[in-house]
Parts: structure tokens; C-alpha cells; sequence
């Protein structure tokens, strides 16, 4: 089956290029446009896409109001927001809100393609600026509060096995790279992230990831270390 995408993007032109580059993939539909959040919103309901590649920057309504609406339900869209932006206060309303990706409108079209497969699979893609500052910002604690319906308290509910794999996810690792830290398959690490997000009350890693970092689960790394 083909993954249902809809673009939202003010420009034109704009639109139009990433819908050419979706639509050429034998895995995806472009099933709409929309010119600002609010169509956005509208066409998400009416629509059912997959997935919503999200500007910015849009009249009406924009982007990252329309990713809080969109994003509300269960079994909503997945929202993989770019802009031209690179610019902090974007990128984490932009995760805060529920989107589950953060990319520069200046990638290439394959990373684009990749961010739209990565998020319809449940995971999460950060351009790698975006990554660093988000993970400089907590070292330096001016992020706080990013996770609102999380306490210490509903931790418990994790077994330690979950805990342990919060941490790696919060870390960067992706599910084979925790299944070979742990010695486990990777079956067994989806089944784990799976019953974190769950109890936790999380859409994705993205917000696994947050949350780890402001209750002290992760901690950022060292300068000059890999992220």
C-alpha cells in the first residue's frame, strides 16, 4: 500500500516541487496540497494521509498550531515539519507540539523521502543542527517543561528493561543499535518502545526523548563527543 501523503506548504511552487518528488516514489501518493494551516487541518480530517509534510511559516493558521490540532487524536497523522528556518524556537514548538520530525527545506530529495518513510513507521528524523542545539539546550537547562502530561511517578509503570531502553532511545540509538547494546533482538527493542510509548502516554520517540531529558533519564553528551 502506498503511503498517503499531503503537503502543506504556502508557496506554490513550493508545494508543487515536493509533490513531484513524493508523487515519482512507487510507495506514495500525494493526495493533497494545502495553501495554509487551516486547509490543512481540514484536509487532514477528510483526507486520512499517513503522513503531513508540514511548512512553517503559513497564513490562516500556521504550521505548528495546525501540527497541535492535527496531531490531538489518536491515530493521527504523522507531521514532518520543514522550513526554511533553522531557528530554535521552531524547532522544539514544532516537537512539542507532536510533530514527529524537524527537516530544512534545503535537503535533498531524498532525505526528504527518507524523513516521510522514517515517520509513517512510527520513528523520528531531526536534521542534525536541529539535533545538536536541542541537546544544548537541555546541557545548558534553557529548556524545561517540554513534557506536560509525564511524571516521575508514571516511570514506574516502566520495568527496568523499558527504562533502560528510554535512555537509549532519549540517546539517538536506533532499534538495532539498542538491540546489539543490550544483546536482544530487535523485535524484542520495538516491543519495548512500543510499551513505553504506551504506558507513557507518547506518540513517538521524539517525545520519548524529551521526556527522558527532563526527568534526568538522559543527559546530554560531552563536548565534542557524537551525537
Amino acid at each position: 500500500m502506498s503511503l498517503r501523503v499531503l503537503v502543506a506548504d504556502d508557496q506554490g511552487i513550493v508545494r508543487a516541487g515536493f509533490a513531484a518528488v513524493i508523487d515519482a516514489e512507487e510507495d506514495m501518493t500525494v493526495v493533497g496540497e494545502a495553501a495554509d494551516g487551516a486547509a490543512a487541518v481540514r484536509l487532514a480530517e477528510e483526507l486520512a494521509p499517513d503522513v503531513i509534510v508540514m511548512d512553517v511559516r503559513m497564513p490562516e493558521l500556521d504550521g505548528i498550531a495546525a501540527t497541535r490540532i492535527i496531531t490531538g487524536p489518536q491515530d493521527a497523522p504523522r507531521v514532518l515539519v520543514l522550513t526554511t528556518f533553522d531557528l530554535d524556537a521552531y524547532v522544539f514548538d514544532a516537537l512539542r507540539a507532536g510533530a514527529s520530525g524537524f527537516l530544512l527545506k534545503d535537503v535533498h530529495a531524498s532525505e526528504l523521502l527518507h524523513g516521510i518513510r522514517v515517520v509513517a513507521a512510527g520513528e523520528s528524523v531531526l536534521a542534525p543542527s536541529a539535533t545538536r542545539r536541542l541537546i544544548g539546550h537541555y546541557a545548558s537547562g534553557a529548556v524545561a517543561g517540554t513534557r506536560t502530561g509525564s511524571t516521575p511517578r508514571e516511570l514506574d509503570s516502566l520495568t527496568g528493561r523499558e527504562r533502560n531502553v528510554l535512555t537509549l532511545v532519549a540517546s539517538g540509538l536506533t532499534n538495532a543499535e539498542i538491540a546489539e547494546q543490550l544483546g536482544i533482538t530487535v523485535g524484542t527493542v520495538k516491543s519495548h518502545v512500543n510499551a513505553l510509548l504506551r504506558k507513557l502516554g507518547l506518540r513517538d520517540r521524539v517525545q520519548a526523548t524529551i521526556l527522558a531529558y527532563d526527568l534526568g533519564l538522559a543527559r546530554p553528551n560531552p563536548p565534542g563527543s557524537h551525537l
